[in-house]
């Protein structure tokens, strides 16, 4: 047997009896941008999924009352839509024309000056949209779900029409949205809303 007489023989010896494995690849990298990720997708996620998905009837929910913002409620629980005014006759006949996307929690709110009998169609409209009718009262009178892009068939909301909510199509039903539900928006005067702003 071999004598060995200094530190380096015996570092010698060790790496010969105890070869060291192949090095594997640090995973903890990859593990930490996958975490950073999730994280950033979460927290993008949070403001959608509060709009969207609505709380519960009895929940406190923190709501402004200002033109921008749309909430409506029923048995459903509370949803809240960014809305775009459509008030002058040239804003309500463009609508949402050409547009080709819309955010999930967004909508366009047309607003008349007196109660009309409003009918709709989707002349140069490339989204699917949900149209939901309302009276003075802020009040849903009733909801046209997915109304197909480019279909020039009247679509017939009624009479005593105030307010027309349109939103992505859809998202009525998947919320739970129908005749009997309540808006809140300062389009509806305080003294006839149901749910009036304050």
């Amino acid at each position: 047997m071999r004598r060995l007489r200094d530190g380096a023989g015996v570092e010698t010896l060790r790496a010969r009896l105890y070869p060291k494995a192949r090095r594997k690849p640090h995973r903890a990298v990859p593990l930490i941008a996958f975490l950073a990720a999730l994280a950033v997708a979460i927290a993008a996620a949070v403001p959608l999924s509060l709009a969207l998905f609505p709380a519960p009837a009895h929940a406190e929910v923190a709501q402004s009352c200002d033109s921008e913002t749309a909430y409506l409620r029923g048995a459903f629980g509370t949803a809240r839509f960014s809305v775009e005014l459509a008030q002058t006759e040239a804003e309500r006949a463009r609508g949402l024309m050409d547009r080709e996307a819309m955010p999930k929690s967004a909508g366009m709110l047309f607003v008349y000056p007196t109660d009309t009998h409003a009918v709709f169609w989707m002349k140069n409209t490339l989204i699917p949209l949900d149209m939901i009718f309302l009276d003075a009262r802020g009040v849903v009178k009733s909801v046209h779900a997915n109304a197909i892009p480019h279909d020039l068939t009247p679509i017939d909301g009624g009479r005593g029409i105030r307010a027309v909510l349109e939103i992505n199509g859809g998202l009525a039903g998947l919320l739970g949205i129908e005749a009997g539900a309540e808006m809140r928006h300062p389009a509806f005067a305080k003294n006839h809303a149901l749910w009036p702003c304050e």
